[in-house]
């Protein structure tokens, strides 16, 4: 019987690397499996999973395998030069057959039920679109993929979406023919339809725009890779102007502290329990996401929906405080 623990999205679990595979120029895919050989826990299109790199840095990717697949995870990493540094350890590491920790998989970017898909896709951002659209082909859905990139070499998984939809998989190189034209293609989108986009911030930022121009904001789901270009600084948003002193209780650690206006909740935790996960610390990839077990928690993140903050189960602790005096959570 499976282990209920190994069903966590924020538990902790190994994970092997079976197989490491060049993709595209700059992108390799990692084939992950349970080192027992035994299943996975499920997942759906959208999903991502934190992966703790040898270095012990984590960083969050995307799941595009196919979802109904028990036996593994493949995810894709495209190679930054000038990124954090994570994207470089994965392509210069001899990663097959080493065992690393992962949590998840959480899902952030869901595919909703829609009389249309228009799918959007920028770069690796490709990654969770090829997920949702195995989905889409597979239920007989009416579904529409634009995928962009720079040059038709360093895009990921060009033959593999043709296959899965020919006629509807728009490849758009850069180089040959210019931008996505994301104005024109969420214009013509139907009625009903559901945009899903991910790719670089100023691709996200010009559908963002358009779908606000045309009306269509609750037809948008995006998924981005770094911090909104017009957000607040992060230490602005993990300490706005009036922000209070409260107290956390980590209740699996037995432990309470102080946070003050000047300091961060993770800072903080971190002091405490050293291991906690995080990355960015600007409230965006959702690495750092805690389950609150009671109180109010004063959400500062770009990662959770309306719904998910009315909940108050969970919370990003790098930008997120409290509302209540005391605030419990599952550390």
């Amino acid at each position: 019987m499976t282990d209920p623990v190994s069903l966590d999205p924020l538990a902790d679990r190994p994970l092997l690397v079976e197989q490491v595979r060049l993709e595209a120029t700059g992108v390799v895919s990692l084939t992950l499996v349970d080192p027992g050989g035994g299943e996975l826990p499920p997942w759906e299109p959208g999903a991502h999973i934190d992966l703790r790199l040898p270095s012990g840095a984590v960083r969050q990717y995307s799941l595009c395998g196919p979802p109904g697949d028990p036996r593994s995870y493949t995810v894709a990493v495209l190679r930054e030069e000038h990124g954090r540094g994570g994207s470089v350890e994965v392509h210069d590491t001899a990663l097959v057959g080493r065992t690393l920790r992962a949590r998840g998989p959480r899902n952030h970017f869901a595919l909703v039920e829609a009389e249309h898909y228009l799918f959007l896709a920028g770069g690796i951002g490709v990654t969770p679109i090829l997920a949702m659209v195995r989905r889409a082909a597979a239920v007989g859905a009416s579904w529409e993929l634009y995928y962009g990139g720079r040059t038709r070499d360093t895009m990921a998984f060009t033959d593999v979406l043709s296959a899965i939809g020919a006629g509807r998989v728009h490849v758009v190189p850069q180089d040959e023919s210019g931008l996505l034209p994301v104005a024109g293609l969420v214009g013509a989108a139907p009625p009903g339809a559901a945009v899903y986009c991910c790719g670089p911030e100023g691709m996200v930022r010009a559908v963002t725009e358009v779908c606000a121009a045309t009306m269509r904001d609750d037809a948008l789901h995006i998924e981005r890779f770094g911090a909104p270009a017009a957000g607040r600084p992060a230490e602005e948003r993990a300490a706005p102007p009036g922000a209070a002193r409260f107290t956390v209780e980590l209740r699996r650690s037995g432990v309470t502290v102080e946070v003050p206006p000047d300091r961060t909740l993770l800072d903080v935790v971190r002091e405490a329990v050293p291991e906690v996960g995080f990355s960015c610390e600007e409230g965006y990839c959702g690495s750092c996401e805690t389950r609150v077990l009671a109180g109010e928690p004063e959400h500062h993140d770009t990662v959770l929906s309306d719904e998910e903050r009315e909940r108050g189960d969970t919370m990003m602790i790098c930008v997120g405080r409290s509302a209540s005096e005391l605030l419990t959570l599952d550390l």
